[in-house]
Formats: C-alpha cells, structure tokens, sequence
C-alpha cells in the first residue's frame, strides 16, 4: 500500500468548509482521512507540515504548453514543471496549437504525452471552430467524446454572433462549459497596448477596454439566451466587471476570471513609469526593500492581451475578486522564444509566462492587503474551477484524488530567470522579491516536486 502522511499543517479545503490544524493521510492514491494525530502504515514516509497551508491541488485552467506544432516555446514536459514548481496539480491547456486541438485525434496525441511526460493532471480543451477561423464550427459532440472539458477558440475570438450563438447551443447539449477570449476585432484593430494617456505618450497603437467590454456584454446576452455556461478569459476592464456583476446578480449562467499581471501591474509599466506595487498606496520601492527593478520603457515583457490597462482598470478587477464577482483566478501562461520578445515592441508577440508566480502574486494583492481570506483565495484556484468544468478535483473530501499543494503565505523569495522550470523566459517578475511560495505539489498521492532543503 503507497501512503503518505502530511503532518500538522493548517489544513484549509473550501470545498468542505474545513479550515484548522489537522494531518491528512493519503492512500493509494486517494485522500484517505483528514483530522488530529493520524497514523500511516508502518514505515509509510511523512512531510512535515507544521506552520504550512496545506490546501486540495490548485487548478490553473488557462495555460499554453505550445504543444503540438510550438515546443520551441514550451511542451507537456517543461510547462507541467513550471506548474508543479508554482503548486499546481491540475492544468488546462489551451487549442491554440499547430494544429489546433479541434479533432479527436489532436485530442488523443496531447492526452497520450501528457500521461507520459506530464508531472501534473493536464485536461485539454478543444476549438470551437475549424483551425480556429472563426467560419465553421469544428465537431463539439467528437471533441467532448475524445474528453475535452471546455471548448474555446483561446488567443482568438469568433466575431460571427450567429456562430456563436449555435456554438453555445452545442456546447449546453455536451454540458461543456465554453471560454471566450473577449476582443471584438473591428475596435481593437491593430492596438498593442491599453488605449490611453500612455498610449499616446509612447505612440503606440491602442486597445480600447470598448473593445473587451463589447464581447463581454454579447457573451452575457448569448448566455442568457442560450442558457449555456460562457466564462469571460483574462478579463482586464473596469466595464467588463460591472457588466459580470449585473448579469450574475440576475442569475446569468457567466463567469469570469482575472490574471495577476492585470491586479498588479497597468500601463504605466510598457512606459517604465509603474509607481506602486498595487492599489494600497504602497511604494514599488518600499516592497522591494528599496530595490525599485529596471523597467525600460517598450518592454515587450509588459505586452499582453489584454492589455494592462489603467489604475482604475485593475482597482476594479481586485475589487471583482473581493466581492466574488470574479471567481477564478488563473496564468494565461503565455510562453515565447526569447527571439520573439526581441524586437520592436509592435512587432513583438502577446503573453507572458505566469505560473510560477501567480500564487505568490495573489497573495501579496489579496490576501496580505486583506482583501480575501487564504480561504477564499483557495477557492478560486480549487472547488470554483473544479466546480465550472465539471472536474472531480479541488477537495480534500475523503476518496478524493490525492492532489495536495502545501504552501507558505509568508516565505519571502526573489524570483530569478535560472530558476524558472519553463522553456521560455518572457516574465516582468523576474528580480522581484515575492511573498508566499509553494513548497510541495503533490499529484496522485505522489510528490512531484518539493523545494529543497
């Protein structure tokens, strides 16, 4: 019999309401008993937990692995290691692949090398359209069969509301959830940074928030008509959470979820000029110990999409995560080749990679400003993905799957480029110095990586 006994850590599982000092004992595999002074099989291995959270595995469910077609950037192997140091167990990568995840084969070659080369539980989501086009539906009822867990055409957005509408009326008959990438193209045309004061000081092209706050507001319409479930990715405006906020308070089947990136950071930063942490009025400066990291202006580090938007912009999204509003928070881990990012920054590729910080990122915006509970910033990396697509995870219930992440809210730590697992680089938070850090990501009952001692 494997086992494995977590001893004295401050056991948090939203799901449950469990929140207190307990050991959680694992068998084969699965969450066996949860409570006071347990016991593993004879010369079974134990962590010691004591002063950690130990939490269910957290659910990053908006991640690029590149792979197929792009493993220059990223593939299952590094990227599932980027997930496993940053504390996650589960995973959903995204069809932007080459091909494009919208057969049943595709679908088939990712699950294959996940289960042979993945350190974590990778899910995979298929296209809603053909090649991700935007003209023909791609095979929803095939693609559910071949296991995908939500449907999404991901760093594109079907502008066609016709084929919208009929991709969510498939999508509710397969009970799939369907993310959308809001951008309405003939707004956002050719911008590459959020459309304002600093968009015109450094004469770049802008991306107005009319043009993700347009998609949102369809999107609701569509849900409401449909009665499918539509979750809003990455969202980054003002507009686009008060939008989420009234339609949830009707009993619209949407939902949202937001980046660190977008709460910590805005505009400011592609023009070198960010001035505080976050929207506490602490200093950049102070944070760092007085060590204020070098932002060059045009860094293509600080392009994303969307966009980071204004102090007002990522006010309300924090203020979305605190009210519930927006219940989950993920990555976009975006990787690319240090080539890509190397050039002038309208040329320069969208994205960033994100799942080795976000948990710290989160914490240092969230729960340290006292805006949510450890327990609550749980819930929104566990129970809430695992409830939207349908997924047996984010629990520490007895007979659960054994996906265990112990963290340590205040471990301060400086995030550095050599210690990154993922392929490529093209992080802002590289020299920052964070607090809170993943110490155990546990996957199965088996511990796939630990920090070292």
């Amino acid at each position: 019999m494997n086992s494995l006994l977590l001893t004295g850590g401050r056991v948090i599982d939203p799901a449950n309401n469990f929140d207190s000092i307990a050991d959680v004992l694992i068998l084969d595999g699965k969450i066996s008993a949860v409570g006071k002074q347990l016991s593993a099989p004879a010369g079974g291995p134990s962590f010691n937990a004591r002063g950690k959270i130990v939490s269910p595995g957290l659910i990053d469910l908006h991640v690029h692995f590149r792979e197929p077609g792009q493993t220059a950037k990223e593939n299952i192997a590094t990227g599932t290691a980027a997930a496993a140091r940053g504390g996650f167990t589960s995973v959903v990568c995204m069809p932007n692949t080459a091909p494009a995840i919208d057969s049943a084969g595709t679908v088939a070659l990712i699950r294959e090398c996940a289960e042979r080369e993945g350190l974590v539980n990778v899910f995979v989501s298929g296209a809603i359209t053909k090649g991700l086009a935007g003209e023909e539906l791609a095979p929803i009822g095939g693609l559910k069969k071949a296991g995908v867990v939500a449907i999404t055409d991901d760093g594109r957005c079907v502008q066609n509301n016709d084929l919208m509408r009929r991709a969510c009326e498939y999508a509710k008959m397969f009970n799939l959830p369907l993310f959308d990438h809001c951008q309405d193209y003939s707004l956002v045309t050719d911008g590459v940074m959020h459309e304002g004061y600093w968009s015109v000081v450094l004469g770049l092209r802008g991306w107005p928030s009319a043009g993700e706050e347009m998609i949102v507001a369809r999107n609701i319409l569509l849900a409401e008509l449909t009665g499918a479930k539509i979750h809003c990715q990455h969202l980054s405006a003002a507009g686009s959470v008060q939008l989420l906020r009234d339609a949830k308070r009707r009993g619209v089947p949407i939902s949202g979820e937001a980046c660190p990136h977008h709460f910590t950071l805005t505009a400011a930063a592609v023009a070198g000029s960010e001035k505080f942490w976050g929207a506490d009025g602490q200093s950049l400066a102070q944070t760092q110990g007085g060590r204020l990291p070098f932002w060059p202006a045009y860094d293509t580090h600080f392009k994303m999409n969307p966009p980071l938007r204004s102090a007002a912009d990522r006010d309300a999204i924090l203020e979305g995560l605190a009210d519930g509003t927006i219940e989950i928070l993920c990555s976009d881990h975006a990787p690319h080749c240090d080539y890509e990012k190397e050039v002038e920054f309208d040329y320069a590729p969208f994205g960033i990679t994100g799942l080795e910080v976000e948990l710290a990122l989160s914490l240092m915006q969230l729960v340290h400003t006292q805006r949510l509970s450890l327990a609550e910033l749980i819930a929104k990396f566990t129970v809430n993905p695992a409830r939207l697509l349908d997924l047996k995870k984010g629990t520490l219930s007895v007979g659960a799957d054994a996906d265990v992440t112990v963290f340590d809210p205040e471990r301060k730590w400086v995030f550095r480029r050599e210690d990154s697992a993922s392929k490529s680089k093209n992080n802002p938070f590289f020299g920052w110095q964070l607090q809170g850090k993943a110490l155990a990501t546990i996957v199965g009952g088996r511990i796939v990586w630990s920090e070292p001692a």
